[in-house]
């Protein structure tokens, strides 16, 4: 029959039959481009299904997660101590000084009855050494007014209350004046259940008699949200 066939026809049908071997490749490339796109499919599901693992790895060790995650921000409300790892040192104990009085009135406002004075709300967590909260914690404070003199009458800037479920804290207060000797600091005790009492004292940044004051101690300091904000906060870690 090619015979028949002129050779214009020929090379016409030659052309015709490339192009239809060259379309039936692209489509062949379209079939195996299908399954390159399920493959695509797959591997975006699998990069689905990894994070899906990775947060049902998380929520599978919810425990280690929901404590990091306390630790977080019991650090990020809780002051000095910038995060807590398991293993914490604890807070270091510091003299009670001579102006502690029993019987304080359970408040977390104590300032209610000073004259004047800057404006101060200290907030944190109690935690052992392990970074659990401990709820249940009684926190005692007292401090001098902003002349410098405490109030060994009453009970003005003196006061205690109790950590709520999260070991959390807060005290609203003002900043203590200075009087010889000693730079700016605030005192507390920290009573949990089953621990002995930890008596310490809060110190402020950047005091000038921070370099003088003979018990200062740097792991004291309360991290102060900033100069104006009239808030500062602080962990206590007591031992397990």
């Amino acid at each position: 029959m090619d015979k028949k066939l002129s050779r214009p026809t020929r090379m016409l049908l030659t052309v015709f039959a490339a192009a239809a071997m060259l379309a039936a490749a692209c489509s062949g490339g379209d079939s195996n481009a299908s399954p390159t796109a399920s493959l695509t499919g797959t591997t975006t599901t699998r990069s689905v299904g990894t994070t899906t693992a990775g947060t049902q790895g998380t929520d599978g060790s919810s425990t280690a997660g929901t404590s990091t995650a306390t630790a977080t921000t019991s650090a990020s409300e809780g002051g000095a101590a910038a995060a807590c790892t398991p293993g914490a040192a604890v807070t270091p104990a510091q003299t009670e000084g001579p102006y502690f009085k029993a019987g304080a009135p359970e408040r977390t406002a104590i300032a209610a009855e000073a004259a004047n004075g800057t404006p101060l709300v200290v907030t944190g967590v109690v935690l052992d050494v392990s970074c659990h909260p401990i709820a249940g914690a009684t926190l005692e404070f007292w401090q001098a007014d902003a002349d410098g003199v405490y109030d060994n009458t009453g009970y003005n800037l003196r006061g205690s209350e109790k950590t709520d479920a999260s070991g959390r804290y807060r005290v609203e207060t003002i900043e203590p004046g200075l009087y010889p000797g000693r730079t700016r600091h605030i005192h507390v005790k920290v009573e949990a259940p089953g621990k002995p009492v930890l008596t310490t004292q809060l110190y402020f940044p950047n005091e000038p008699g921070n370099t003088t004051d003979s018990i200062f101690d740097a792991a004291l300091i309360l991290n102060m949200a900033s100069a104006s904000a009239g808030s500062a906060t602080f962990t206590f870690i007591l031992p397990a």
